[in-house]
């Protein structure tokens, strides 16, 4: 078990090698949500993510002679980043073991700093096994990225920053895998501020520390692909699940179209680009999850920003969709000339915008007089979209959901 003392040793030990991320007010997510949100801003560290604070915590504690033979763990990503990064500072050489579907940006980011990079196994649970094998083979140490002591401690030092930022905060908002940053957080910020409220954010794929809350301890769960990579751990650990039981509030879940609209709305809200699990805070706060704590002073722990630009730009879309800001149907015109004008005209006229039309005359109605248009359409919202099918109806279009 750790202790309070251990994050504040964590904490000098860190100081000058990590960065000491902001933790601002945000006016528009205030706004959207119905509390004074305050964003802890870990996206910003140098490889993306809080992780570099247990690594730099985990990597100086190491044996001269570990230190010179190096060190090896299993990362969806981030940890992997972390501990390349601050091991390339060290002088200690770091081999890491990711999933082969890992995002192609935290695979690469690994290479370029420098890290022994190994592509195993269908998830990380596959990874991990791998990797302690190596370490086995080769005398590494490994470094578990959520449940080492250290890891935890280091983690722990963002609970000391965000007091001291924010020192009347009700309530600080968490993503929870591993449980090893909540656990540290947790402690912190609990140690020094016993009244604020700790609330963990899963999402709903990847609920591992609810089954183990349900259980009485860790329990091992199917997972399922999540926009919340860095969340994707099929067991927490027993020395974070162990800190944190006794000091988290309550527990949220989160769907995969919640964090969607996150990711959307921090980059329109916030110009922020955050990844999946970063996110879930956020998205635990504008759907009725959190409604007790309105007008609360809250933190939203922002843990990463390491999302690839191809997957971000798809999680936009489905963020749009979701918004009811982008929708697709089907519409029957007549295939005489003028039908698409006059379909294009009464779409433009409720102020909504064409994507993109495409004609289906093959495997359309037996009425060879018609054709079928899926058109994909840019509205305001939800009640928008509405009003754009029902003038379509007025005027004698049929439509229906193209899926």
């Amino acid at each position: 078990m750790i202790t309070f003392q251990d994050i504040e040793a964590a904490r000098e030990r860190i100081e000058g090698a990590v960065y000491l991320s902001p933790c601002s007010h945000s006016i528009p997510l205030s706004d959207l949500t119905g509390m004074e949100i305050f964003c802890k801003l870990e996206n910003l560290q140098r490889t993306g993510s809080f992780k570099e604070r247990g690594a730099r915590n985990a990597l100086v504690q190491l044996p001269p002679d570990q230190q010179k033979r190096g060190v090896i763990a299993a990362s969806a990503g981030n940890h992997a980043q972390a501990l390349a990064y601050q091991g390339k500072l060290l002088g200690i050489p770091a081999t890491v073991v990711m999933p082969k579907f890992a995002p192609l940006i935290k695979v690469n980011n690994c290479q370029k700093l420098g890290a022994n990079v190994v592509l195993h196994g269908n998830d990380f649970g596959e990874a991990k096994t791998r990797a302690h094998e190596i370490a086995k083979e080769e005398g590494l140490a490994y470094i578990d990225g959520y449940d080492d002591l250290a890891i935890i401690a280091g983690q722990g030092t963002v609970g000391l920053e965000i007091v001291e930022q924010v020192p009347d905060v009700d309530l600080v908002v968490i993503p929870v895998g591993g449980a090893g940053l909540i656990a540290g957080v947790a402690l912190a910020v609990k140690t020094l501020r016993p009244q604020t409220q700790i609330i963990a954010v899963e999402a709903d794929h990847v609920a591992s520390f609810s089954a183990a809350i349900e259980a009485d301890k860790p329990m091992r769960i199917a997972i399922r692909p999540t926009l919340a990579d860095g969340l994707a751990i099929p067991q927490v650990g027993a020395n974070g699940f162990e800190v944190a039981r006794s000091l988290v509030d309550q527990t949220v879940t989160v769907t995969e179209e919640q964090i969607a609209i996150a990711i959307l709305r921090l980059v329109e809200l916030e110009k922020s680009v955050v990844e999946g699990a970063g996110a879930a805070p956020l998205a635990a706060c504008p759907f009725g999850k959190l409604k007790e704590f309105a007008s609360k002073r809250a933190v939203l722990l922002f843990s990463g920003g390491n999302i690839d630009p191809n997957i971000l730009s798809r999680v936009i879309e489905r963020g749009l969709v979701a918004d009811g800001r982008l929708c697709r149907f089907t519409a029957v015109i007549s295939d005489r000339p003028g039908g698409l004008a006059d379909l294009a005209q009464q779409i433009a006229s409720t102020g909504a915008s064409i994507k993109q039309v495409v004609h289906d005359r093959a495997f359309g109605t037996a009425d060879v007089s018609n054709v079928h248009v899926r058109c994909t359409v840019e509205t305001r919202n939800h009640e928008h979209r509405a009003q754009l099918r029902a003038q379509l109806k007025a005027r004698g279009v049929e439509t229906y959901d193209t899926t």
